[in-house]
């Protein structure tokens, strides 16, 4: 869990800064995942503004050929965190009509964990790829591809479209004997 106790700056004016260095492990799809990079914490007139660049690495299945590959994460954090209770008084706090804000709890702890692993998982591409020139499975055998060529033969072709095949077949055949013609 990466958490921040914020008291002291949330009493100080608006505008000042603190930095950390995050390296924590946090829980993402299922796994955990050590982050890390830094972040920026800036008080505002009505909460602390988080803002900072993680990394971390994690564990993919290829959308074509099944492999698992470790997939690098680059997560740009920009989140705005509101005290739950006055630093003052005591008192609790009016909290914003904006859905899905964070809070700051009322020993003023600011846990960055929820907003990282939500980061993590918008990050994630949805059609994940080993590599970008990934070949995928064999329809017919499912042999990896990337591996070894396999020695099904071709796909055949879809007979829905054999006039298609036709007319192409015989606009190249007549291609062919007008440059002999020419010769």
């Amino acid at each position: 869990m990466i958490q921040i106790n914020v008291s002291q700056q949330l009493k100080s004016p608006t505008g000042t800064i603190r930095n950390y260095q995050v390296s924590e492990i946090v829980h993402v799809g299922g796994n955990e995942h050590l982050v890390q990079g830094e972040i920026v914490l800036t008080r505002t007139e009505r909460s602390i503004l988080v803002q900072g660049t993680l990394h971390t690495e994690i564990e993919l299945t290829c959308s074509r050929c099944l492999s698992v590959f470790s997939c690098p994460l680059t997560l740009n954090i920009e989140e705005e965190y509101f005290p739950t209770t006055d630093m003052v008084s005591g008192a609790a706090l009016p909290l914003p009509d904006e859905p899905g804000f964070f809070t700051i709890d009322e020993r003023n702890i600011l846990d960055l964990t929820e907003a990282i692993r939500q980061y993590a998982l918008l990050t994630i591409p949805m059609k994940p790829l080993c590599q970008q020139d990934c070949a995928g499975l064999c329809p017919i055998c499912g042999c990896n591809l990337n591996q070894t060529a396999c020695g099904c033969p071709p796909k055949p072709a879809d007979p829905r479209l054999s006039q298609l095949f036709n007319l192409v077949s015989s606009d190249v055949k007549k291609s062919v004997t007008e440059q002999k013609g020419r010769k």
